[in-house]
């Protein structure tokens, strides 16, 4: 060949090459551009610096424990410190060996899987770590589609070019460990598990630094088909997928060959918990705060299940674990004893004592299957009832555990209708933080909370809101009252003519701390009838109680409903030298980095003075000092070295027992009932709120105590800085009665029934 010839060939080869890369550089720059709406858009320059993938908002205790997450995909990211070696080299040998040494595309490998597609014998593929995470974080192959990916076969190979360019783009942006890090943090690991954290947590319990080899295999192994290597739902596939791994670690000389026969045949070490809503502690608290942040983060341009909030809680988790045992504990027991002392009869019951008729046909109109049943049948009730008693296996509730049955929806809801329910929250008097809220008995099958939800009459812990307006304008603690019968006149209605629980009035001569902490109602009804029902009302509303309140007589037996929220709010004032301070649970919340948004700070407002909220203090006390109070009966050892200014309640056939009890540390109280307020004991002794409520408080009290981590300590309440004005030692009194036995004797003992 000539040189003429040659210069001819090599000119030609140059200007082939020169065209080709114009025509390459043209194509990519069109596709950036998306010329004339063909490919469509790509990322932002901002978008690719600060790639927002979707993060689980996640809710952090007092005292730094995860309470638990929201999101629509449960993910947490983790910085690349936070990986284990192991994990690193398992990804790397699995999803791009050569990672380290190219720039985002990697030449040899997209070689490789165009010729294994060209002769249809596949090779591997072609995307690299960088580019399956841009098409994680951007869903290159499904948003911001052209007009050309109409064309069948090039919105694929469009799809890549986007890879490919964005690809790039990330390596620029970001060193090889922070992509590496996003890349875990973005990747489906199956079981709701989002991201390496809580893959690792799903699975093995561990942390990502904590990954071993073994792990590290079958995590990084379920990538790319999450469902089919899930090594708890097929461990075959999982078994195969993990084996292939462990022999790419062997052969790129990450583990020796002992190391993998070894490993290969090793069980899976799993620990496997996906997260649940219905798991774990304070499953009633997340769901209540869950619509407050809803409501929040509308307000504020977030949205939670997205956005990687942190939101920091006052809750303590110690408290909150002693608080969830102390319920269970006690309301096992309990339900034993009402199970026993009903000896199967029905507890729905009438005010003269007999099963309800009617009861669960009314109440089964109630329930969602009911209302689906009647839009599918139009209420053909012969079809809605074949099904409604149509027996199919479920899975129940029981203090025992869960129970395997076979059951109808009558069967179910009759079930159901016989478990006590209960409500218990402890929140610190000096400042509002709540620190234990259990809304009831189990969240998995019992979805209503009794603490902020549920409104119910508080009968006698409603006392103490009489008993302080009667401080609050010069009443003395020692001030004399006859026990006997009270008639209040009502303009236009029957006068009130309250009984006392025993149905008898004793003739005695009581100070009205002795009334109070025996529960007297004839006598609390008289200092009623002189502070008034609206003055009565109106401290109440100043002291926390939001509910609507009935300015009747009767208020002073609490016959309108609250919350056990508002009246523990209403209880800590008094510990709180009379400064109401609203109970709240968020301190504050932060984004994603980390950024405070917002701080939060309770509500707060002078109810009472100084002296008259100390001087309440020494009056609930009576409840665990007088004798006969009905707070006797409280642990003793909780009582030495301690006070305890306490109150308990009991409504109109036991349907509602109450225990408030506050310390100069904790104000804690609990609520116990029926669903209906038809369901409760056959005795009304029985349903006290000494023997249905208190259980729960002394429990938890018992444990806070226990645990001096918390920094929670017996102790008095501290005094006024001013003197008291008024007689507090009213000993010279004491001669004067000796108190009446409140429970006859013919009635059966809780004892009977355990």
């Amino acid at each position: 060949m000539n040189k003429k010839a040659l210069r001819i060939i090599i000119l030609a080869i140059w200007i082939v090459f020169i065209g080709g890369t114009v025509s390459v550089f043209s194509l990519f720059t069109m596709v950036k551009n998306d010329f004339n709406g063909w490919f469509g858009g790509l990322p932002s320059l901002q978008d690719l610096e600060k790639p927002d993938p979707d993060l689980s908002s996640e809710l952090i205790s007092a005292d730094g424990v995860s309470l638990g997450k929201y999101y629509r995909k449960n993910r947490t990211p983790v910085s690349y410190d936070e990986l284990s070696t192991e994990l690193v080299n398992t990804l790397l040998v699995t999803e791009d060996i050569r990672f380290k040494k190219h720039s985002g595309i990697d030449l040899k490998g997209l070689i490789r899987a165009i010729i294994g597609k060209l002769t249809f014998s596949f090779q591997g593929g072609g995307s690299t770590i960088t580019m399956q995470l841009a098409e994680n974080l951007y869903k290159t192959s499904s948003a911001n589609q052209g007009s050309l990916y109409e064309i069948n076969g090039l919105g694929q190979f469009i799809t890549k070019l986007k890879e490919w360019i964005i690809a790039v783009q990330l390596e620029k942006s970001y060193t090889k460990e922070e992509i590496l890090a996003m890349y875990l943090n973005t990747v489906e690991y199956g079981s709701n598990s989002y991201g390496i954290k809580v893959a690792a947590n799903t699975f093995f319990n561990k942390l990502p630094s904590q990954i071993e080899y073994k792990e590290a295999a079958i995590l990084i192994g379920s990538i790319n088909a999450p469902t089919r290597y899930n090594p708890v739902y097929n461990p075959e596939n999982a078994q195969a997928k993990r084996r292939e791994i462990l022999y790419n670690l062997y052969k790129y000389g990450q583990i020796d060959k002992v190391a993998f026969d070894s490993l290969k045949v090793s069980d899976f070490g799993l620990n496997y918990k996906v997260d649940n809503h219905n798991e774990g502690l304070a499953t009633y608290f997340r769901s209540v705060i869950g619509r407050d942040l809803l409501a929040w983060s509308k307000d504020h341009g977030y949205d939670l299940y997205d956005d990687g909030l942190k939101i920091y809680t006052t809750i303590d988790s110690r408290m909150q674990q002693y608080a969830e045992e102390a319920m269970a504990e006690a309301m096992d027991t309990l339900q034993q004893i009402f199970f026993n002392h009903l000896q199967g009869d029905a507890p729905w019951i009438d005010k003269e004592g007999n099963e309800m008729e009617g009861f669960l046909q009314d109440a089964i109109k109630k329930t969602s299957q009911y209302r689906g049943l009647s839009d599918r049948f139009e209420d053909n009730n012969d079809s809605i009832e074949y099904y409604l008693n149509l027996k199919q296996p479920m899975t129940v509730f029981s203090w025992e555990g869960e129970k395997d049955t076979l059951f109808s929806v009558y069967d179910s809801l009759a079930y159901y209708k016989h478990f006590l329910q209960a409500g218990f929250m402890a929140m610190d008097p000096k400042n509002g933080h709540i620190k234990a809220w259990v809304g009831g008995i189990n969240h998995k099958y019992f979805k209503f909370d009794h603490v902020r939800y549920g409104k119910r009459q508080p009968g006698s812990t409603f006392k103490p809101f009489i008993y302080t307006v009667a401080i609050d304008n010069g009443w003395s603690p020692c001030q004399q009252v006859v026990d006997a019968s009270v008639t209040i006149a009502i303009p236009g209605q029957e006068a009130w003519q309250p009984e006392n629980a025993n149905g008898k009035f004793s003739g005695e001569t009581m100070t009205i701390r002795q009334a109070m902490a025996r529960s007297v109602n004839s006598i609390t009804a008289y200092v009623m009838d002189k502070v008034t029902p609206q003055t009565v009302v109106d401290y109440a509303h100043r002291m926390g109680i939001d509910s609507d309140l009935a300015a009747v007589p009767s208020l002073a037996l609490g016959v309108s409903d609250v919350s056990l929220y508002e009246m523990l709010g209403a209880y800590a004032t008094f510990v709180n030298k009379g400064v109401y301070t609203q109970p709240f649970y968020i301190s504050r919340i932060e984004d994603q980095n980390g950024n405070v948004i917002q701080q939060f700070v309770p509500e707060t407002r002078e109810a009472l003075n100084e002296q008259t909220a100390y001087v309440m203090l020494h009056m609930l006390k009576g409840t665990t000092e007088e004798p006969g109070g009905t707070g006797m009966a409280l642990d003793r050892e909780l009582r030495v070295n301690n006070e305890i200014a306490a109150k308990t309640g009991t409504t109109q056939n036991a349907s509602d027992g109450w225990f408030m009890g506050v310390t100069k540390d904790l104000a804690a109280g609990a609520w116990v009932g029926g669903d209906d307020r038809s369901i409760h004991f056959k005795y009304w002794p029985m349903g006290q709120g000494a023997r249905t409520a208190m259980p729960i408080w002394e429990r938890f009290m018992t444990k806070v105590y226990a645990d001096p981590t918390l920094g929670i300590e017996k102790g008095e309440f501290p005094r006024p800085v001013k003197p008291i004005t008024v007689e507090l030692d009213c000993s010279k009194y004491d001669n004067l009665t000796q108190p009446s036995d409140t429970l006859s004797a013919d009635l059966p003992s809780m004892d009977d029934f355990q």
